[in-house]
């Protein structure tokens, strides 16, 4: 099978993804690699703008819509959680999405990296491997590049395969109680960073969920994600920048790293960083799906748990 197209990093820049799609415009009917714009679009639950209506609004010619909110586990109350093997199978057919597509996936042009990170690790998650970042859909609509709007054309399904999860990139409350539990006893174990604002982990700020506590896990560390991106652009940093930001908030690059946020969905930009500055080996970095919002709910405030620092 003839390659479409291949990228050099998981980040790819507007002017990359312009070029490559120039090259491979869609729609195509060929059995070789296309290369698919996957819009990721969302927003934080207290902000009343919904995904749909920014794709909607305006997208990558011949971009296709992942429903983050939508894509997710349906046994449990937890937003964002990872869909069973066949529910994601079926949200990929729908999309008319093949195992060998190339997926470059991007957020809106508002909030510059938010939820592409997210999209772009449940992919990987789920064995889709030609997947790729795009950093940033604001910077394409600021570099003039071709964008659409209304309703998208129709879509032919396709059959996407159900496929395995690998579950050496979840991390789930057990791992991160025990790295949580080795701090506490002084011990050396996996590192929690933590990608909410700083007064959210700190206990000083409420969380956008209404009755949720703030605070963070013991030991963890305050990676806010606006200090991976650069404050004009909101484009992630350079590789070698953003191993500085690790290195001065203290991440130890000899161990491993469970990332974690509000709900699972910024702490993939986290994880993202990382796989770009090549900060720790790949096989020792997990992002915890539940993050936050599940771990202030299962475990007891007074347990020792939670820290807060108001």
């Amino acid at each position: 099978m003839a390659t479409a197209y291949a990228f050099d990093s998981y980040f790819v820049t507007p002017e990359e993804l312009q070029e490559a799609l120039r090259k491979n415009p869609l729609p195509s009917t060929s059995t070789s690699q296309r290369i698919i714009p996957l819009s990721a679009a969302s927003f934080p639950p207290d902000d009343a703008r919904k995904g749909i209506d920014a794709f909607h609004e305006c997208r990558i010619p011949s971009a296709r819509f992942f429903d983050l909110d939508q894509a997710v586990d349906k046994e449990t109350t937890l937003p964002h959680m990872l869909p069973s093997a066949r529910d994601f199978a079926s949200a990929m057919s729908a999309l008319g999405i093949r195992k060998e597509d190339v997926l470059v996936v991007y957020d809106t042009y508002q909030l510059g990296i938010t939820s592409a990170p997210r999209t772009a690790w449940t992919l990987r998650v789920f064995g889709h491997t030609k997947v790729h970042v795009l950093n940033n859909f604001k910077l394409w609509m600021e570099n003039g590049y071709l964008t659409e709007s209304g309703e998208p054309r129709n879509i032919t399904p396709s059959k996407y395969p159900v496929p395995e999860l690998d579950i050496t990139k979840v991390a789930g409350f057990f791992d991160v109680k025990a790295a949580v539990l080795k701090y506490k006893q002084g011990a050396a174990g996996s590192q929690v960073l933590d990608a909410r604002p700083y007064g959210r982990w700190a206990g000083s700020s409420p969380e956008p969920r209404p009755g949720l506590i703030s605070g963070h896990m013991p030991g963890s560390i305050s990676v806010p994600l606006p200090c991976l991106l650069d404050p004009k652009s909101k484009a992630f940093l350079p590789a070698d920048q953003l191993r500085r930001v690790f290195e001065e908030k203290g991440v130890n690059p000899a161990l491993p790293v469970i990332v974690s946020c509000g709900s699972g969905v910024t702490a993939a930009a986290i994880e993202a960083a990382i796989l770009v500055s090549r900060y720790i080996p790949e096989d020792e970095l997990k992002v915890y799906d539940g993050s936050w919002l599940e771990w202030a709910h299962r475990v007891d405030p007074s347990s020792g748990l939670v820290e807060r620092f108001e």
